[in-house]
């Protein structure tokens, strides 16, 4: 059961009205007075009372959500075939799917503003940072016929692609458009990420890589 906005403590308001406004409006388009304003609270500074900055708030938001997710992806990992490369990335990209559907949710809004600053994902505790890297080094272990130079880079593209994905479909939704339904809506999404991963590289792509590393070696 989701607890009422108003039944959340002071700070969990600001938290997810913070969310929200930035979200919509950008990290640079909100006061910090607006977002105590919506978040009901009586002290217009109360974002300095409670997070004593913007940065430390925008990291709050940022962290607020990622304990959840991460709790969810280790029950999908404990189900997963960690040797399937398909298992895999349902395990770790399937939270943030269904997040993306709860319509009072606009964390990955938010994440898509964040990735336009210089604001640091390091901020997030040790402990999601090792289970992000973990994710890295199992997928990364399972693309035998990827060039190792090339591994990172397509799995940081294949979480980008799941974010934007997931947010043109909210957005598409809001605007009153049909999209498919959620079923097919996950299933292709899986089956695209998994083939941006596998696929194996063009001779174009071997030769623009075979120059990088030559350049490297300088």
């Amino acid at each position: 059961m989701v607890m009422p906005t108003e039944a959340r403590s002071a700070k969990e308001r600001l938290i997810l009205t913070a969310e929200r406004l930035y979200a919509l409006h950008g990290l640079d388009g909100v006061a910090l007075r607006q977002i105590a304003t919506e978040a009901g609270t009586a002290n217009k500074s109360a974002v300095q009372y409670h997070f004593g900055s913007k940065d430390a708030l925008v990291t709050a938001v940022l962290s607020n959500r990622v304990d959840d997710l991460d709790r969810r992806r280790a029950l999908l990992y404990a189900r997963a075939d960690l040797g399937d490369v398909r298992s895999v990335v349902e395990a770790q990209h399937l939270p943030l799917i269904e997040l993306g559907e709860d319509g009072d949710c606009y964390y990955l809004e938010f994440i898509e503003q964040l990735e336009r600053t210089s604001h640091p994902f390091h901020d997030l505790p040790l402990a999601n940072q090792l289970t992000e890297q973990a994710y890295y080094d199992r997928v990364g272990d399972l693309l035998e016929s990827v060039p190792a130079e090339l591994r990172e880079i397509r799995i940081s593209q294949a979480t980008a692609t799941c974010l934007h994905v997931c947010t043109d479909r909210r957005r598409t939704k809001e605007l009153g458009e049909a999209v498919p339904p959620y079923a097919v809506h996950v299933s292709q999404l899986l089956d695209s990420l998994v083939a941006l991963l596998t696929l194996e590289p063009s001779s174009e792509t071997l030769a623009a890589l075979k120059i990088w590393n030559d350049s490297e070696l300088r």
